[in-house]
């Protein structure tokens, strides 16, 4: 199978091709989006790929996941998923444990305070949307969603569970 051919660029401007503007421009915008989301998380002390560990630990509790299905789900690939898990234990929002049956499997779940510290959250994670993306209409904001699932879509691993 082949690659498809990188389409033109439009007359004067300043790309290879058509997809390296579609791709700067994402990369541009996930920057300036970016800078929002850090800022906010930067007050309570965590990182937005914490935050995301923090909401998919919630959506189990009270039960509790493995570390690698943990990795698996992050919004953006974690290279040391162990290291951030340690962090948010020493803060004692999350708690490890190894079954005795097969102590390799580490499972993660939230504690109280990982659920007090989402439930402070939730208000300032949704005015920081509102900042970055409230000036779009709910329409645009379908077809974005539609358009990004359409792009990442072959470069998903089928069994990602992301959506």
């Amino acid at each position: 199978m082949s690659s498809p051919q990188p389409r033109q660029a439009r007359a004067g401007r300043r790309f290879d091709s058509l997809e390296q503007e579609v791709f700067l421009n994402l990369w541009r915008t996930y920057d300036r989006l970016r800078a929002l989301e850090d800022e906010l998380f930067a007050r309570y002390d965590l990182t937005p790929q914490q935050y995301n560990a923090l909401r998919l630990l919630r959506s189990e509790h009270p039960g509790k996941m493995n570390t690698l299905e943990l990795a698996g789900r992050l919004v953006s690939h974690a290279p040391d998923i162990t290291r951030l898990l340690d962090k948010l234990e020493r803060r004692e929002v999350i708690e490890r444990e190894r079954p005795a049956d097969n102590r390799r499997v580490v499972r993660v779940g939230i504690t109280a305070a990982g659920l007090s510290l989402l439930d402070e959250l939730s208000g300032p994670v949704r005015a920081c949307h509102a900042r970055q993306l409230g000036h779009l209409s709910a329409a645009q904001l379908r077809t974005l969603v539609e358009l990004l699932q359409s792009a990442r879509a072959p470069h998903e691993a089928p069994d990602g569970g992301w959506r």
